[in-house]
């Protein structure tokens, strides 16, 4: 039996796919909330749904005592632990989103994984917490004592919280980086879905550092790889990098689109964001060791998303 969170979300969601095609039992806990459209998050479950092996409980996980009833119900082996509060810049404007989703809801999680000795607690971190670092690629040895948004201060305190728990509790804690995930089913407040959408609807897109922007664009497929090889080599306490070995020019990116939507994008350069950073760049090697290796590269992954996007929006 696997939990895993956040199973209504964008990563979420293709893992559960992913576990429960390989006929594992899931147990989906997710609140649906209103961050972004909910109506996609249900047409994901539905999806989940079809499968006989996938117990979903729509539950916000700051409710301890309801998360506490599904693990006595199921005593699940393993935690996938990926429901959170997401987006750098809604953390500028909502920062009590982040405390309840991302510090109150992560140590909740945590506590039953120690009650109920769960073999492994896999969570998702995120690249933001590398900050203003300029030495590419960035690594997990790198410092990252100085987060740039609120939304990186909490991903490195669930860091911090897993490491103190796997020390003191003996349980195995891994988490994952994630670099700039796209893909089919991904969320409306990233730049993929984002400038695709308003290119289609002939309104600019806006290009923030004047487009001098470096992403390690890294395809949905290939990071639901690396969050089941993690899943199933639990080790007492790492942190993993998940992304591309190669950064990509926002510039050429937003090409491709245009290329595979055979459509210019009316452009709106603008200055450098708060709490958004110029680079990312993964250093990869340690989730190679577990055999991870990134398959898909932008001009694929670009074209399965707006081939989706035009099924699912009936462009």
């Amino acid at each position: 039996m696997i939990v895993v969170t956040g199973s209504a979300g964008f990563i979420g969601f293709n893992v559960s796919q992913k576990l429960l095609s390989e006929g594992k039992e899931i147990i989906g806990i997710d609140n649906v909330n209103e961050y972004y459209d909910p109506a996609l998050k249900e047409a994901r479950l539905a999806h989940l749904e079809k499968f006989s092996n996938f117990h979903f409980h729509r539950l916000d996980l700051c409710d301890f005592s309801g998360l506490q009833k599904i693990f006595k119900d199921y005593n699940p082996d393993l935690v996938c632990h990926l429901a959170a509060q997401a987006g750098v810049r809604y953390s500028l404007t909502h920062p009590f989103a982040y405390q309840k989703s991302n510090n109150e809801a992560f140590l909740n999680i945590l506590e039953l994984a120690r009650h109920f000795k769960v073999q492994n607690f896999v969570y998702a971190s995120s690249s933001s917490v590398y900050g203003n670092n300029t030495k590419l690629p960035f690594s997990e040895s790198d410092p990252v004592d100085h987060p740039i948004s609120l939304y990186a201060a909490t991903k490195r305190s669930n860091e911090l919280t897993a490491y103190c728990y796997s020390q003191l509790y003996g349980i195995p804690c891994s988490g994952l980086r994630f670099f700039t995930v796209y893909g089919p089913w991904g969320r409306p407040d990233m730049a993929l879905f984002i400038f695709t959408k308003a290119i289609l609807d002939n309104k600019p897109i806006q290009i923030f550092n004047n487009g001098k922007m470096l992403r390690n664009f890294t395809y949905v497929d290939d990071i639901v790889d690396g969050v089941i090889r993690v899943l199933n080599h639990p080790t007492q306490s790492e942190i993993y990098n998940i992304g591309n070995s190669k950064a990509e020019n926002l510039l050429d990116f937003i090409d491709q689109i245009e290329q595979q939507l055979g459509k210019k994008a009316i452009r709106e350069y603008l200055p450098m964001q708060p709490g958004d950073v110029p680079a990312t760049r993964a250093d990869i090697e340690k989730i190679r060791a577990l055999g991870y290796e990134p398959k898909t590269n932008i001009d694929q992954g670009i074209a399965r998303f707006i081939q989706w996007y035009k099924e699912y929006y009936r462009v």
